[in-house]
């Protein structure tokens, strides 16, 4: 696996390498939300991509760039359920084995959809010690090679291909990106895009207050952990990595967080306006955009919605 940060061309190469297996998803917009923020937003919708989220392409993009001798074993991950379903999937595409740690308390929706890709899942308490330690009992008994959700170059490069899609729909003409951040894997990949294909946009990251530890490294230059978490972003609760945080100090223009609340009403917008289903994660770039939208008026502004995994059976409104 590369040890490299991905370059312009690397991004190029994945997106040529998954291009055959992903949806090139639509970039919707809306009158009421322009109206609202007095700016022209341009949906980039993750949430109808292949297993229901971005992660798709950064879990092909990883698995496509091994070689056989390193999936013969089967390939490994720990995930709350989006990377989980993009490794199984991915791996299901190349015939290799999906060994899947998941927390116990992850969402049913995600819990099924691994099954259903034939992921094999093992189940452990909900903190990255119990994943990390349940991941390296299953590479000690399989052999199986091991792809973090986010803190691999590859999956960085699979994620930037969702911003270059986006710079490209738009012919190059946006102002801003707003990513959401959790681990960091899409937004360090956003980044990168914006770098390399279009330098003037600038790209700002939405982080749930309940799981603001992102915003604290961005400030005090050193990776952090949350003081509390409590969010109902369930796919944000990951603090970032050693290769994404250098990249999103780098590159990033600044983080915003904000509340449960406020992504529930981006939630509720973008179900009732646009008839999106986007699940929590996935509202709070637009969260994020809206809440400070004074500062952004008259500009062009592409908004990622990363993912539509939401539990039916437990929607916030």
């Amino acid at each position: 696996m590369s040890e490299q940060v991905p370059n312009k061309e690397t991004i190029e190469k994945a997106h040529q390498l998954v291009a055959p297996y992903i949806h090139h998803t639509p970039v919707l917009t809306s009158s009421f939300l322009n109206d609202l923020c007095d700016a022209q937003i341009f949906f980039k919708c993750e949430n109808l991509q292949k297993i229901g989220a971005f992660k798709a392409r950064g879990g092909l993009n990883a698995i496509l760039s091994l070689s056989e001798d390193q999936f013969e074993n089967g390939v490994t991950t720990h995930s709350s359920g989006n990377h989980a379903q993009a490794i199984a999937f991915a791996a299901a595409k190349v015939g290799a084995k999906a060994y899947i740690v998941m927390p116990d308390n992850s969402p049913l929706v995600k819990i099924r959809a691994v099954e259903g890709y034939g992921g094999q899942i093992t189940f452990c308490k909900n903190t990255p010690e119990e994943r990390e330690s349940t991941v390296q009992e299953i590479i000690g008994k399989t052999g199986a090679t091991f792809i973090h959700p986010f803190n691999n170059y590859e999956v960085i490069a699979g994620q930037a291909t969702a911003a270059k899609e986006l710079i490209e729909d738009v012919d190059h003409e946006l102002d801003m990106i707003f990513a959401p951040v959790g681990g960091g894997g899409l937004l360090s990949g956003t980044a990168l895009t914006a770098h390399y294909f279009s330098p003037a946009t600038k790209v700002y990251a939405g982080e749930p207050e309940g799981a603001a530890d992102a915003v604290l490294s961005f400030r005090s230059d050193k990776i952090e952990k949350a003081p509390y978490v409590k969010t109902i972003a369930d796919g944000l609760l990951t603090y970032l990595g050693d290769k994404t945080f250098p990249i999103i100090k780098q590159h990033v223009t600044d983080i915003l967080t904000v509340s449960d609340e406020e992504i529930v009403q981006a939630m509720r917008f973008l179900w009732e306006r646009m008839k999106l289903v986007v699940e929590p994660s996935g509202a709070v770039s637009l969260a994020a955009f809206i809440k400070n939208k004074d500062q952004f008026s008259g500009k062009k502004v592409g908004v990622i919605l990363t993912g539509g995994n939401v539990d039916l059976g437990k929607l916030p409104f």
